[in-house]
C-alpha cells in the first residue's frame, strides 16, 4: 500500500486551497473561528444548524475587516467585489464546502454542517499550532511517573498506561526538538534584524510568550521537575530484569490491542526502551537549548546596550535646542568654526553628563576555614560511598561465605548482616548485568527464576530464584 496514499486519501483533494490562495488569510480567520464553534466542550449534537455556522463566519469576517479580496475560481473575475459582509460570508461558506472543509446534511426542513473526522482532527491540529502555548516540564515528567507507577503496580490491570508514558515521553520530546528549532529560527530572524526595537520586541513576544516553557526558571532550583528523572530510569532498568511483569505487560498488550504473543512483547520493549533513551538523553538537549538560549540573550542584551549608548531621547532635546535658537537674532547666536574646540551647541554639549565611576575601595582577602564538621561529613560520604561500591571480588566472596561448601542455594537462605551484603545480593541476581569484569564469576554459578515473590532476611522483597554452583569451574578453580 502507498504511504502516501493512506494520507491523502482521508482528506479532501482541494482541502488546502482555500489556505494557499491570495485570500488564506481570511480563510485562516474564519477557520479559527469555526474552531471555537465546532470544538465546544458544550457541544452535544456535531451538527451545527447553518445558520449559525454562517453567521460566526459573518463575525469573523466583521471582526478582522475585510476589504480586499481576490478572485477565486471560474465563476468569478476581478471587478466582481463584493459589497457587504453578507457576501463575503457567502464566497467563504461556499468556498469551504466546495473544498470539502464543511459537509452539509439536510434534515426535513433545515441543513445542518459538520465537520468529517479527518477534516476536523487536520483543524485540531492547525489550530494548535496557530495557539502555540507553554509547555510544562514538570507536568509531563509527572505525567510518565504516575503512568509508569500505575503500570509496574498493575500490570494485568493497567499495563495499557505503560504506551501512554511512552506517548507523553515522545510528545515531550518533539517539544524539547520544536523549542531548539524555535530558537535557532528567532537567532536568524533577530541577526538578520537592522532595527534594535524590532529585535528587543521580537524577542519577547515570540521568545518570552511562544517558546520558553512555564517552568524553564525552576530547572536550576531545588523543585528541578528533572529531579524525577532518576527514578523513572531506575524503575525501566527494573522492569527490563523483571521477566514475569514484562510477561504480564505483554498479556495485558495482547488483549488491548488484539497483537500476537511476539507482536505484544515486541511492543512493550519498544515503549520501555523508547523512555529509557529519551530521559537518558535529556541532559544533552537541554544543554544545547540553553546554548541557544545563551546566545539569543546575548543578542538582546547587546541590543540593548546599543539602544542606551545612543541616548534616548536626543532627537527631542536637539528639536527643542533648535526651536530656541530660531527664536533669537542672529547677532545673538556665536559663530562657530570649528566642532573640536568648541561644544557642539553648547560648551557642555546636548549629551547627558556620564556618570562619575566610583573607586573600588581595596578589601583584605581572607582564606576561608573549612569547618572540622563538614569535613568530617565529606569523610563519612566517601566511606559510605566506598561501602555501596560495586566490586566483582566482594560478590564472589559473598557468595563463597553464603555457600558455605554447598552446591544450590535458594534465595531465602541468603543472609544480610550489612551494607555491602546488601550490594552483593542485589546483583547476585543480575550477575550478566555486570558485563566483562564478571564474565568469570557468571560462568561459575547458573540462577534459576520462579514464578514467585519471596522474603529475604526481612530486607528485600524480590523474586524467588535458585542458584547453582557449576562443580566442575569450581574445582578448576
Amino acid at each position: 500500500m502507498d504511504p502516501i496514499s493512506v494520507l491523502f486519501n482521508k482528506l479532501p483533494d482541494d482541502i488546502f486551497l482555500p489556505l494557499s490562495g491570495q485570500n488564506r488569510h481570511i480563510y485562516e480567520v474564519v477557520l479559527l473561528e469555526l474552531a471555537d464553534l465546532f470544538f465546544d466542550e458544550d457541544l452535544i449534537d456535531p451538527f451545527i444548524p447553518k445558520d449559525l455556522v454562517r453567521s460566526t463566519i459573518e463575525n469573523a469576517v466583521v471582526r478582522y475587516g475585510v476589504r480586499r479580496w481576490a478572485a477565486e475560481g471560474d465563476d468569478e473575475n476581478e471587478n466582481d467585489i463584493p459589497l457587504s459582509s453578507a457576501d463575503y460570508t457567502n464566497r467563504i461558506y461556499r468556498r469551504l464546502v466546495q473544498t470539502g472543509w464543511l459537509e452539509e446534511e439536510q434534515r426535513i426542513y433545515r441543513t445542518y454542517v459538520l465537520l468529517s473526522p479527518a477534516n476536523s482532527y487536520l483543524l485540531r491540529s492547525l489550530t494548535s499550532i496557530a495557539r502555540l502555548e507553554k509547555r510544562s516540564y514538570g507536568g509531563a515528567v509527572l505525567n510518565v511517573l504516575s503512568s509508569l507507577e500505575s503500570a509496574i503496580a498493575d500490570p494485568e490491570g493497567r499495563g495499557i498506561t505503560l504506551a501512554e508514558a511512552a506517548q507523553t515521553a515522545a510528545d515531550f520530546s518533539a517539544h524539547l526538538t520544536d523549542m531548539l528549532l524555535g530558537l535557532r529560527e528567532l537567532k536568524i530572524t533577530l541577526s538578520g534584524s537592522s532595527s534594535p526595537q524590532e529585535v528587543v520586541r521580537g524577542f519577547f513576544d515570540r521568545f518570552v510568550e511562544h517558546i520558553l516553557v512555564s517552568d524553564y526558571k525552576t530547572l536550576k532550583t531545588k523543585n528541578n521537575p528533572f529531579r524525577f528523572r532518576r527514578k523513572i530510569l531506575a524503575m525501566m532498568r527494573d522492569l527490563q530484569f523483571d521477566p514475569l511483569k514484562v510477561d504480564q505487560l505483554s498479556e495485558h498488550y495482547q488483549m488491548q490491542y488484539e497483537l500476537s504473543a511476539d507482536e505484544a512483547d515486541a511492543l512493550v520493549q519498544q515503549h520501555i526502551n523508547r523512555i529509557i533513551r529519551i530521559f537518558e538523553s535529556v541532559d544533552q538537549r537541554l544543554a544545547a537549548i540553553d546554548d541557544f538560549r545563551y546566545q539569543l540573550e546575548k543578542r538582546v542584551a547587546d541590543t540593548v546596550r546599543y539602544m542606551d549608548k545612543t541616548t534616548p531621547g536626543m532627537a527631542a532635546r536637539l528639536s527643542r535646542v533648535i526651536a530656541e535658537l530660531a527664536k533669537k537674532e542672529n547677532a545673538e547666536i556665536p559663530v562657530l568654526s570649528t566642532l573640536d574646540e568648541v561644544g557642539f551647541l553648547s560648551p557642555s554639549s546636548v549629551r547627558s553628563p556620564i556618570r562619575r565611576r566610583i573607586e573600588t575601595k581595596p578589601r583584605i582577602i581572607t582564606q576561608a576555614e573549612i569547618d572540622p564538621k563538614v569535613l568530617e561529613l565529606r569523610q563519612l560520604f566517601k566511606e559510605w560511598k566506598e561501602r555501596r561500591e560495586v566490586k566483582v571480588d566482594r560478590i564472589e566472596a559473598y557468595l563463597e561465605e553464603q555457600f558455605a561448601g554447598r552446591s544450590e542455594l535458594n534465595a531465602t537462605e541468603f543472609r544480610i548482616d550489612s551494607i555491602e551484603d546488601y550490594i552483593c545480593f542485589s546483583y547476585v541476581r543480575h550477575l550478566n548485568s555486570l558485563g566483562k569484569k564478571a564474565r568469570k564469576t557468571t560462568e561459575r554459578y547458573q540462577i534459576k527464576f520462579e514464578d514467585r515473590y519471596v522474603n529475604v532476611a526481612d530486607m528485600v522483597e524480590c523474586r524467588g530464584f535458585v542458584i547453582h554452583r557449576n562443580t566442575g569451574t569450581h574445582n578448576a578453580r
